[in-house]
């Protein structure tokens, strides 16, 4: 599955991620307990969140390339709540999230940020990625502005930054069917934003 990686900033800001890929093993299936592995050396070994992103987004092409199955293995749309959360892989002592997720046509999810890296891998629909930065005032301190939007594509992954603020909205008459990796959430820091109030609470 090829496509366009990515970068989005704590400050809001979307980049081309300008990832190196190295030549892969075709010959030998990656499934995913070799990528948590892969997964975990690189936690224990990088620090910083960008050049973790920029590390694990190879891989997570490589296990969507490899791993057929995972593009199939989803809920269909709670119809109340416009979306489904299918968790792939769940340890104790392990804190990554690995998810598929559906927004039903149409839908629009709450601003936010994630509290944690992030990578969303868009495996069927179109999903239009709206971006937002802080913009403080004294009345308002938790004031945001719109500084930018992002169309994905089929095999487009977005690189997400803990800060980094967004919505999304499913484009187009069909669901938008993602695979999604995040790390460990920081509950304090994760927020959903109200841009007409300039307020935010803890989710």
């Amino acid at each position: 599955m090829a496509g366009q990686d990515w970068l989005v900033t704590n400050e809001g800001q979307c980049f081309d991620s300008e990832i190196v890929y190295q030549d892969e093993d075709l010959q030998r299936p990656y499934r995913l307990y070799r990528f948590l592995t892969d997964l975990e050396d690189i936690l224990e070994q990088v620090n910083d969140d960008q050049m973790r992103l920029k590390l694990i987004c190879p891989l997570v092409r490589r296990l969507l390339n490899s791993s057929e199955w995972l593009q199939m293995n989803y809920l269909s749309p709670d119809p109340a709540t416009g979306w489904s959360v299918l968790m792939l892989y769940d340890e104790p002592d392990f804190p990554i999230t690995v998810q598929t997720v559906v927004w039903s046509a149409g839908s629009i999810s709450p601003i936010h940020n994630h509290g944690t890296w992030g990578i969303v891998a868009l495996l069927s629909g179109q999903e239009k990625n709206t971006f937002w930065q802080r913009s403080p005032t004294s009345e308002f301190p938790d004031r945001i502005e719109q500084i930018g939007d992002r169309l994905l594509n089929p095999g487009d992954i977005l690189c997400l930054m803990p800060d980094a603020i967004h919505h999304l909205e499913s484009i187009g008459d069909e669901p938008t069917i993602s695979f999604n990796l995040y790390g460990e959430t920081n509950y304090t820091q994760r927020f959903e934003f109200d841009p007409v109030q300039g307020t935010a609470k803890n989710f």
